[in-house]
């Protein structure tokens, strides 16, 4: 059972009630379009990269941040739903969609890709932005102080801590080398990580299997072998198409014996090895409470980028036990969780 170490053991990780009506609620609201109650009710255009089943648990959060800033979706503002379904192709023209039912708010959770196409689509409706990489790094923003433009958002450190990835998974299988990194090359951030990933690899002294990926249909072949290499260690870089198919990858993982690492807490909580990213509730929250603060007046050149600073590290020792490999001490203390 997951306990968070070193003095707090919880019973096991079951959500309560209240999270799982409020995971359901998220869903079915997701899923109907948006009626404005009357002309004078603001649409907010939600630009998603998936799905909503995958991004239940994020609306959930989103619409927190609506609501503590004093808005309810049914009662004073609606929102307008258009989702990619992980194909990053389609987000330009489902952003243009968007626009043509004058949306008061362009929400762009998710990621680089879904920021840097809302910001292509207008230049003047206010877009809230979301993601994991350096916004200034990859124009999005010119400053994280003053933005200035029409855009503003929050960014975590998912992006930025990949490398940690790799020194976690080089602790956990020392004598792996090569070790196995997965990189989605569609990802806008694809050349930064893998650029501070083989920085790290020299550091350590281990060496890289670098194999692209960006269609599920691979997955299957990648981790049964289909490369021709035995998988020491597996490491995924930051990306929103790896993070939303956690649990795939993660039975995946298990059924091949591989162990691996990735961005999102759900990989760990679905039997993966272990994960290490940052908290994407808060980050969507945090998005949700901006589209707000938009609707009340504020303009986005006002509202500096959030840095969500809260980065997760979850180990599965059941699974490392599984695997049959010991996870060093200091590293499981260092934990922010352990699922026994």
């Amino acid at each position: 059972m997951p306990s968070h170490r070193p003095f707090d053991r919880r019973p096991a990780f079951v959500p309560r009630r209240r999270e799982v009506l409020g995971w359901l609620g998220g869903l079915v609201a997701a899923t109907r379009p948006a009626r404005a109650l009357d002309p004078s009710v603001p649409v907010i255009g939600y630009l998603g990269l998936e799905s909503p089943e995958a991004y239940a648990s994020r609306l959930v959060a989103f619409r927190e941040g609506l609501a503590e800033a004093g808005y309810d979706e049914g009662r004073n503002v609606a929102l307008e739903f258009r989702w990619a379904e992980g194909q990053y192709d389609r987000l330009p023209e489902l952003a243009e969609d968007l626009l043509r039912h004058r949306i008061a708010v362009l929400a762009a959770p998710g990621g680089a890709p879904v920021a840097l196409a809302a910001k292509a689509a207008t230049a003047t409706v206010p877009i809230i932005f979301e993601m994991g990489g350096d916004p200034v790094a990859l124009g999005v923003v010119d400053d994280l102080a003053r933005p200035r433009g029409n855009i503003t958002g929050v960014s975590s450190l998912s992006v930025e801590v990949s490398r940690k990835r790799l020194e976690f998974m080089h602790e956990v299988v020392p004598a792996a080398s090569p070790l196995t990194v997965i990189v989605n090359p569609t990802s806008p951030t694809a050349q930064s990580q893998l650029a501070s990933l083989r920085g790290a690899a020299e550091t350590l002294g281990v060496g890289l299997h670098v194999v692209p990926v960006s269609r599920e249909q691979d997955f299957d072949p990648l981790f049964a072998g289909g490369t021709g290499r035995r998988i020491g260690g597996m490491v995924f870089t930051s990306d929103p198409y790896f993070a939303n198919r956690s649990r795939r990858l993660a039975a995946l993982a298990l059924a091949h014996a591989v162990p691996a690492i990735t961005q999102s807490r759900d990989f760990a909580l679905a039997g993966g090895l272990m994960s290490y990213g940052g908290d994407f509730t808060q980050s969507h929250r945090q998005a949700g409470l901006y589209a707000g603060r938009i609707l009340k007046g504020e303009r986005p050149s006002e509202l500096p980028v959030q840095l969500v600073t809260k980065v997760e590290l979850f180990v599965n020792l059941k699974t490392a036990r599984t695997l049959g490999l010991t996870v060093p001490e200091a590293l499981l203390s260092g934990a922010d969780t352990v699922i026994e």
